[in-house]
């Protein structure tokens, strides 16, 4: 395997190539930059590439095989143009519940930078969700809708609408930087406008640029109107500050994606943005977490960095895990261009190629440690990376109900149960929100646990608007049970194809059952930060929650236990697997030595990390249940 100039950085900074052995599947990167060093590692002798990356290479920049698959008279697509559809934004699914031939369908995901939605954008949304969808949507942890049950014909209909009305669904899966999140809280102080400027401006910095998608959806055309964000950051001159080749090795010779190249990324990649104290979005969780940081004026200094997080694992198998982000350091605001895009040329050239279970960046992080990655990283950027600045401590809000925004105006958080936007019943949260949005023109934000909020809101209006909820059987925030509030799950059965059970549609049963034992138990004010996958992807970032269920097979779940109710840390596996029928004799013995040994005001999630699995399971052991209550 060849390495570019800073290739020597890397062997340097880690002493052997035994220390670590980058991937060997990635082909010889040839910088733009004048060096031509290379440097030859014997350790890691070449090899075929893996069929996803030959599949990449040959897909002519994001054009075949799908170009020719989506022209079939076929209900689906091909599996090699299906990998390819994801950069799209859409994932091929059909109901595992039905019998018989697969009756393929396509989920189509939204690119939407820091959540934002204009009411031009919903209305179009509801028209095609209900004449081309499944007839609901979906708000997913990232900060943007997806729509189910949309048929291959309508595709090309459905993408393209949205395309024109200035928003996308690029980038929205696939190998690539995903849709960049922020914390929702539309505050219009300077830390926050700056947070929500920057994640439009990442997310514009690493879109791909292959003109593959207006080829394929706008028949070469371009779109109606500019995305919105790429108005609203236009004057960053992003794409000069993308294309800026300092000569390190950042910039590829590659005419179409200079930064990705024809390989893409080895995995996913996500990037999260914030302000101090505000840890709305799980920023942990991100390959990249960055945390705005001003002077006592207000004025943009810099971002603090972390680098390395991400929740995806495998059942049964120890290399693979979730992990929180470290912190990197401080990086001043005129080197954050150079700096991130260094951080994705590091793991563009040396993340694991050949494992796609190992791709994610925290593996290279973990495999590295943070003093070696952060070498690597200024070894592309040239820029050294300063110490972490001391900022406001970590808290968890979900910014649901009534807030000044601090102009004069209001914001109003609308919980959504597991981001399912729907009428059934005498609960109609999807007519609601069409009637709030076409009576006051409403922006909204989607937030990180799969809810809404709608921003610049005159208090003359708030009375209306909770008339219309009323009308339409939704709850005030009030009412709704804070576990509730404070859980998500995932879509899981019957579309996904790695759910291994139940999520989103179990997850309410499971919330109904936990407030009943916290009843039983006196517990009634107790707060819980829950979560549940249905399978051990985490989606729903379940090793982050307090106590989380991920399913391992039919009917049945492992627990998790101890991460943060400020989800700064990882949680860790107590039962390898739950029948659901066993929730209240699994959690009660839990509650129990909580209620008995918790120190004062500790929440549980930092009672079960600090005592641990063992003394857990010792004392569920020997308890006997209904023998303990607060």
């Amino acid at each position: 395997m060849k390495f570019s100039s800073n290739g020597l950085a890397i062997l340097s900074l880690l002493g052997s190539t035994a220390a670590f052995t980058p991937s060997s599947v990635i082909a010889p990167r040839q910088s733009s930059s004048s060096s031509k060093l290379f440097v030859q590692m014997e350790a890691a002798p070449a090899k075929a590439l893996p069929k996803i990356e030959q599949l990449k290479i040959a897909s002519n920049y994001l054009r075949d095989p799908l170009n020719d698959q989506l022209a079939t008279e076929e209900i689906g697509i091909s599996k090699d143009a299906y990998q390819i559809l994801k950069y799209h934004g859409s994932y091929q699914q059909n109901n595992r519940e039905t019998k018989g031939p697969k009756d393929y369908q396509f989920m189509l995901r939204l690119k939407q930078p820091a959540g934002e939605l204009p009411p031009d954008l919903y209305r179009l949304l509801d028209d095609l969700s209900a004449k081309h969808g499944q007839g609901d949507l979906r708000a997913t942890t990232r900060q943007c809708f997806q729509m189910h049950g949309i048929l291959k014909g309508d595709l090309k209909t459905v993408i393209s609408s949205i395309m024109n009305i200035g928003s996308s669904t690029v980038g929205a899966c696939g190998d690539v930087s995903r849709n960049v999140m922020t914390t929702p809280a539309p505050f219009v102080s300077p830390e926050y406008k700056y947070a929500r400027e920057y994640s439009k401006v990442f997310a514009q910095l690493f879109r791909p640029m292959s003109s593959a998608f207006s080829e394929i959806w706008l028949d070469g055309e371009k779109a109606a109107t500019v995305e919105t964000w790429a108005k609203e950051v236009a004057h960053h001159n992003v794409d000069e500050k993308m294309l800026y080749d300092s000569g390190r090795g950042i910039i590829l010779n590659d005419a179409t994606e200079p930064i990705y190249g024809d390989q893409y990324l080895p995995r996913k990649f996500k990037i999260g943005v914030t302000v101090p104290g505000d840890n709305s979005l799980d920023i942990y969780t991100n390959d990249i977490g960055v945390v705005v940081i001003t002077n006592d004026a207000g004025e943009l200094e810099g971002f603090n960095v972390m680098v390395g997080g991400g929740m995806g694992r495998l059942h049964n198998k120890e290399s693979t895990f979730a992990r929180a982000a470290d912190h990197m350091g401080f990086v001043p605001k005129e080197h954050i261009w150079e700096v991130m895009k260094s951080i994705v040329a590091a793991q563009r050239d040396h993340g694991n190629r050949d494992v796609r279970a190992n791709a994610r960046m925290k593996y290279l992080v973990h495999t590295l440690g943070i003093e070696k990655f952060t070498k690597l990283v200024e070894s592309y950027c040239g820029v050294e990376i300063q110490p972490w600045r001391q900022m406001a401590e970590w808290k968890y809000n979900d910014w649901m109900g009534w807030w000044e925004q601090g102009d004069g105006k209001l914001f109003y958080g609308q919980h959504i149960d597991n981001g399912r936007v729907k009428d059934e019943g005498d609960f109609r949260l999807k007519s609601a929100l069409r009637v709030l949005v076409d009576k006051y023109n409403l922006h909204s934000i989607l937030s990180p646990t799969q809810s809404i909020i709608f921003r610049d809101i005159d208090p003359k209006e708030k009375e209306g608007i909770e008339q219309v909820l009323r009308e339409h059987g939704i709850k005030p925030i009030e009412e709704v049970d804070p576990n509730a509030r404070l859980s998500m799950a995932c879509p899981a059965l019957p579309l996904c194809g790695l759910a291994q059970t139940e999520a989103e549609r179990i997850m309410p049963s499971y919330i109904e059952r936990m407030r009943a034992l916290l009843n039983k138990m006196n517990l009634d004010d107790e707060e819980i930060l829950m979560r549940m996958t249905g399978c051990p992807n985490g989606c729903a970032r379940p090793y982050m929650a307090e106590l989380a269920f991920v399913g391992d097979g039919a009917k049945s779940y492992q627990v998790w236990l101890g991460g943060s109710p400020v989800l700064t840390r990882t949680a860790y596996p107590f039962v390898s697997k739950m029948d659901t029928d066993k929730l209240e004799e699994t959690v009660e013995p839990i509650l129990a030595m909580f209620i008995q040994q918790r120190q004062e005001f500790e929440a549980f999630g930092d009672f079960c990390h600090r005592v641990g699995a063992d003394a857990i399971d010792a004392y569920s052991q020997s308890y006997t249940l209904g023998s303990v209550k607060a």
